[in-house]
């Protein structure tokens, strides 16, 4: 269905192309999950509503993301990457030209939907994209050059927010979006190349669909109620986490008699080399996420830090992510990806047994260097990661392996947050601030060391299918 990818390790300009096309896509929708995140109180004063449902501008587009991943594999497939990578921008352009021009709460929140919805398969798309054309020899380069925008999210979307907020109408916070995925639409129909002759035979898997989506989306909201300051003991909470796994259990037991026309093909995991690297994607970016989480409120509850110094004290991670990401993609295509793998753990959790002594007295650069150090880690771990997952699989498994992935990582990541808020909240009614917050970080040090298991488990070398 799709031409083989190149066994050339040389970066060729047509690589090169869709590495521009994919990164000024992606760059925005993944800069749109945090840019609102600083505009609460001011969507809640302009709007004249309570935060609890201003909350929903956050959450219902994290929802309607989680939702829309698990449709990707089958629409690259059916419609092929160009028509669905093209389509997907257009879909996030009109929801952020609509969000712009929400005259109430309802209308704000409807149109994140559909904005979240679209912005749900740029990235699975456009790593599809790159994986089939990269090949093996090429893999982690172009898995560390996605991998910038993502990395860039939690640096520059509170400060950009900030910004806008600051001198601008919040509606421009949706507005900006428009000319830069312009840019990629446009970057799109010039350089992408022709999609591949499309499976009109490949059917969508309603039943998978109608599991795997409510069933993600209600993990994502009941561990994000947690985030809100609920316990997890509340019933929307309770009610969410329940449902979420039981409808994920189903599918996977759907998934597992359907085969390779089920929406994500679960027998990929039969694979050790994807099922390791995704086990141990599972267990770190959930600590990371926690810890993102936790460290602002850290900063503003023990410190009393506005909440612009807390952004800004995180933003050496991202930092430190960057300037690693590069190399890393350089030696996982020369070496084994097992190397920055076993590399970057040891340095990110060094990292995170630095935060257990962090305390009121500890100053902001020191415990900047902290999450620069956290993040150089990071920058080691995720590209190796997102290339080695792909090197023992057959071209046609690659769009279903990206689903399977992104869904893994949006439920790890959902986890990692409710659980380190929980163990915070319970830490919160035996001892003061300051403890429950050191007693959370070890806890995400032991959460995170588990990680170490499945990434020993990876190959030495990786033999090419």
């Amino acid at each position: 269905m799709t031409q083989a990818p190149t066994t050339s390790a040389a970066f060729d300009p047509a690589l090169r192309k869709l590495v521009i096309v994919v990164v000024l896509g992606a760059i925005m929708t993944i800069l749109d999950t945090t840019i609102t995140s600083v505009a609460v109180n001011t969507l809640g004063t302009r709007f004249d509503t309570p935060l609890t449902t201003i909350q929903w501008v956050l959450t219902g587009y994290t929802l309607a993301l989680s939702a829309s991943i698990p449709l990707t594999g089958w629409a690259i497939e059916r419609f092929g990457p160009k028509t669905m990578w093209i389509a997907s921008l257009l879909l996030f352009i009109t929801g952020s030209v609509l969000c712009g021009i929400a005259w109430d709460i309802t209308a704000l929140v409807v149109f994140r939907v559909l904005q979240g919805f679209g912005a749900g398969m740029i990235l699975p798309i456009g790593q599809t994209m790159l994986a089939r054309a990269a090949g093996p020899a090429r893999m982690g380069r172009v898995m560390s050059a996605v991998a910038v925008p993502a990395m860039l999210a939690p640096v520059l979307g509170p400060a950009v927010g900030g910004l806008i907020l600051s001198h601008l109408s919040w509606r421009w916070m949706f507005f900006i979006n428009v000319p830069l995925c312009a840019m990629a639409v446009l970057a799109a129909l010039r350089l992408l190349p022709g999609d591949p002759v499309r499976d009109h035979r490949a059917r969508l898997d309603l039943l998978g669909l109608m599991l795997l989506s409510p069933g993600l989306g209600a993990l994502v909201y009941g561990t994000s109620q947690v985030g809100g300051g609920m316990r997890v003991t509340d019933f929307r909470v309770l009610a969410g986490m329940l449902t979420g796994l039981v409808l994920v259990g189903c599918y996977i037991v759907h998934a597992r008699r359907r085969g390779e026309s089920a929406l994500v093909d679960v027998r990929l995991l039969r694979d050790r080399n994807f099922a390791a690297v995704n086990a141990m994607m599972f267990v770190y970016i959930g600590v990371l996420s926690g810890l993102t989480a936790l460290l602002p409120l850290n900063f503003q509850t023990v410190d009393h830090a506005s909440a612009l110094r807390s952004g800004a004290m995180v933003a050496p991670l991202g930092l430190g992510a960057i300037a690693t990401t590069v190399l890393t993609g350089k030696l996982s295509d020369k070496l084994s990806p097992r190397l920055p793998i076993l590399t970057g753990l040891p340095v990110a959790l060094a990292a995170i047994l630095a935060l257990t002594r962090i305390g009121p007295h500890t100053g902001d650069i020191a415990i900047m260097a902290i999450l620069f150090v956290l993040g150089l880690g990071h920058g080691m771990i995720m590209p190796a990661a997102m290339g080695v997952s792909y090197r023992t699989l057959r071209h046609a498994e690659i769009a279903s392996a990206t689903t399977a992935t992104n869904v893994g990582l949006r439920a790890g990541s959902s986890f990692g947050v409710a659980a380190l808020l929980v163990l915070l909240q319970r830490a919160f009614d035996h001892t003061d601030a300051t403890h429950a917050f050191t007693h959370t970080y070890w806890w995400a040090l032991a959460i995170g060391a588990v990680a170490v298991i499945p990434a020993l488990l990876l190959p030495r070398t990786v033999s090419h299918p």
